[in-house]
């Protein structure tokens, strides 16, 4: 009971937050979706790290760190380095194209960045977004489910109908300003939880010196690289970090994480921005990592159960009740942070980019963030895929079919809207198909995805140009 107690205080806490955003409402579409762009650098880095850092980084990641052991931890630099790689030159342009074109869409953005609009593509990037985001947030609802049912022994549905009522309620009383103030509780109490967890983790087990040496004694548990490696020795392990190092890159292609730099108060805040986002996010990966590692030794028979519940379990062995509670507030509160987000990304991808005329009436817009809700609801409790599997399939398909084409135009490229959709759409299909052979295995297949879109462009650009030399010889 006191676990119960404590996780609905922590709940309630967050849902208040974000209907409390509903006073700062202007009842306009750019402030539903981008918050008038007047959020200041500490929420912007606390609401994306939290929306970066959800419930993949709770369940799916310590999954993977109890299933993999050390070599984990190339996912983990992989992912800040190529983030932070990504976010030097495109970032602060995203910001200003989207003060410059007035749209309120991460699609829309792009769409319109040189000025005319590519409606066709606009429409393509609409419909992808709504399918991957969806998928995305279906894993979000399914994550809190299973920390529901480990610790409360709740219907493994539950989890996902809380979950959809509480984000659809403060969706639906602030837009993407609730979905931020949220967020910046919800990433302290997150960074809490995981290092009350970490920290009581290390003192069960005897200390860093003792847990080394326990997971020593796991067969391959310490090993730098995973064993199944496409290439065989350094060569295979330099080219499972690199293809890491692309995954983290592959955050400028996800519109619920970009749209939070695009609502930034100024495009000269950037740098102050990022400095929060990559403190918090390089804590909190860092003790994610290392729990996952802890859980190995403390649950040490990997048949047993699912390997994506290591961290719950870990808190009903080790916590009192109410830091149990806390723990599952985080756990929650990090699915959450994501679900929202992406919930308005599809609500924004209907209204802006899909719809034929881009609607202002705000009751349009959350009736279709209702309706994305129930949507993401009903796949979650459909879903049979890991977290895991499932939120790294969206981001590359997400990462494969808008970085490229970001990248370019914050370079200063100008693509044809023909060779834009050229880009989404190989970019996307290399990654797919990547995945169908059985090749993420090895090597993250968002890798691919991006470099063919790029490979796409250069391409592109000679052929584009062919003609016209021709011409002119003529």
């Amino acid at each position: 009971m006191d676990v119960l107690i404590s996780f609905l205080f922590f709940l309630s806490l967050f849902a208040a937050v974000g209907i409390s955003s509903y006073r700062k409402s202007r009842g306009t579409k750019k402030d539903y979706y981008l918050a008038s762009q007047d959020v200041s650098p500490m929420l912007v880095g606390l609401s994306a790290v939290a929306t970066n850092n959800s419930g993949y980084m709770f369940i799916g990641v310590i999954g993977y760190t109890y299933a993999t052991g050390l070599a984990s931890i190339w996912l983990m630099l992989g992912w800040i380095l190529g983030d932070f790689l990504g976010s030097l030159w495109m970032h602060k342009n995203l910001r200003e194209a989207a003060k410059r074109s007035g749209e309120s869409s991460y699609a829309g953005v792009l769409a319109c960045w040189q000025g005319s609009r590519f409606g066709n593509w606009q429409k393509l990037a609409g419909v992808l977004s709504l399918l991957f985001l969806l998928a995305y947030a279906s894993a979000q609802l399914v994550a809190g489910s299973k920390a529901l049912y480990v610790v409360l022994d709740l219907p493994i549905w539950s989890g996902a109908v809380i979950g959809g009522v509480i984000v659809a309620a403060y969706c639906l009383a602030g837009g993407i300003r609730a979905s931020i103030w949220t967020d910046a509780a919800q990433s302290l109490v997150m960074v809490v939880a995981m290092g009350l967890l970490l920290y009581v983790a290390t003192q069960s087990v005897g200390g860093l010196g003792a847990a080394w040496q326990q997971m020593g004694q796991v067969e391959g548990f310490l090993n730098w690289y995973p064993q199944d490696l496409l290439l065989p020795g350094l060569a295979g392990g330099v080219l499972f970090a690199l293809s890491w190092l692309f995954a983290g890159i592959s955050v400028v292609g996800q519109p619920h994480v970009m749209v939070r730099f695009m609502a930034l108060d100024n495009a000269g805040h950037m740098v102050q921005a990022r400095c929060w986002y990559y403190l918090w996010f390089t804590i909190f990966y860092f003790m994610a990592t290392g729990v996952g590692m802890l859980s190995r030794i403390m649950l040490s028979d990997p048949g047993s159960f699912d390997a994506e519940l290591a961290l719950p379990m870990m808190a009903m062995e080790l916590l009192s009740p109410v830091f149990v509670g806390l723990i599952l507030a985080g756990i929650f509160a990090a699915t959450m942070s994501t679900a929202d987000s992406l919930v308005l990304s599809c609500s924004a991808a209907i209204t802006s980019d899909i719809l034929p005329k881009s609607t202002e009436d705000t009751r349009v817009l959350k009736l279709a963030t209702v309706g994305i809700t129930a949507a993401a609801v009903i796949w979650a409790l459909s879903n049979d895929q890991s977290v895991f599997s499932l939120v790294v399939m969206s981001w590359s398909a997400l990462a494969s079919a808008f970085a490229p084409l970001l990248m370019v135009l914050a370079a200063g490229g100008r693509p044809s809207q023909k060779l834009a959709i050229t880009m989404s759409v190989l970019g996307l299909a290399t990654a797919l198909i990547w995945r169908w052979l059985g090749w993420h295995a090895h090597i993250y297949e968002g890798m691919p995805g991006i470099l063919m879109g790029l490979v796409v462009f250069a391409v592109g650009r000679l052929l584009e140009r062919e003609p016209v030399t021709k011409a002119v010889n003529a």
